[in-house]
């Protein structure tokens, strides 16, 4: 449910201007950013195992409450104040524009592979559904040495897929020929979909101990027959966002092979418009709002 007024934002990059008292990671001046979490509890498991995203009280960036009784705010703001341990440096040359994407999209893709043990060369994995989740999905799984397929229900972006993202094959859902003979070829399916859809022809997808790795948000139930998992050994699991360090390393890993997302920057007064393109689905693949350059106070 939201609260208004809210400030949302929770992928947002900017530069420290000013430290706390008790503040060791951080100088003013440094270039940092903030993910989807400002605050967890500390104690619980989750929490001592450094995967803070699961805490059960994490504290949201925006439309939440804080430690002090106040809703949080996020990032289109002129500014923010947030605790060292949810703050992440930039890498030196990496564009604050194109970091932003990376603090939600990016790790969201790079937390299951790094759990799951599929980081390493020469696995075959799927995306499915290719927007601003997906297409980093593309690019992540392509530089730890995948061979990416890119799954979707229709032609519509398949030039991007293949010739803009990198993608070494490209297949429609409903080519039930191509279908048939990609069963049983992939380790890994990253789910991007937020909408409900059947789960059976990507599990048939997958081989055996493969993994359908869910990442949209959907609230109402999905189907499968259990045939198709226990046959193979298959599981079906889900991963949110990623923890702090795991932010850290994807930014890194993101920074040594040259991975950047594909933006769109816009000013404040653009954001109705981007909404509506949005909605039809007219981005590619994220739009980021130049805060700073939108002279708020006018």
């Amino acid at each position: 449910m939201s609260n208004y007024p809210m400030v949302p934002g929770h992928e947002v990059v900017g530069e420290v201007v000013e430290v706390g008292s008790g503040v060791t990671k951080f100088t003013a001046g440094d270039i940092v950013g903030v993910g989807c979490i400002v605050g967890c509890c500390g104690n619980c498991q989750p929490c001592k195992s450094e995967i803070e995203q699961y805490c059960n009280k994490k504290i949201w960036s925006y439309n939440d409450v804080y430690t002090d009784g106040k809703p949080t705010q996020g990032g289109f703001a002129d500014a923010m104040v947030v605790n060292q341990n949810f703050v992440v440096k930039i890498p030196e040359g990496m564009a604050a524009e194109q970091a932003a994407p990376l603090l939600c999209a990016g790790v969201t893709v790079y937390s299951p592979l790094n759990h799951f043990g599929l980081k390493k060369s020469g696995l075959r994995g799927g995306i499915l559904g290719l927007g601003g989740v997906g297409h980093m999905g593309v690019k992540i799984a392509k530089a730890m040495g995948h061979h990416v397929t890119v799954i979707s229900s229709s032609m519509k972006k398949k030039e991007e897929a293949l010739d803009h993202l990198g993608a070494d094959d490209y297949l429609v859902s409903s080519d039930s020929t191509r279908m048939q003979e990609l069963v049983d070829s992939l380790d890994y399916i990253i789910d991007t979909i937020p909408v409900f859809h059947p789960l059976v022809p990507y599990l048939s997808l997958l081989k055996v101990d493969g993994k359908l790795i869910l990442m949209g948000v959907i609230n109402t139930p999905l189907e499968f027959i259990t045939p198709l998992v226990m046959l193979g050994r298959k599981s079906i699991t889900g991963s949110f966002v990623g923890s702090m360090k795991e932010t850290e390393e994807m930014l890194e890993f993101c920074k040594e092979k040259g991975i950047t997302s594909t933006i769109e920057v816009v000013k404040m007064d653009y954001i109705n418009t981007a909404l509506e393109r949005l909605e039809k689905n007219d981005v590619r693949y994220r739009f980021v709002v130049d805060v700073a350059g939108s002279k708020l106070d006018h």
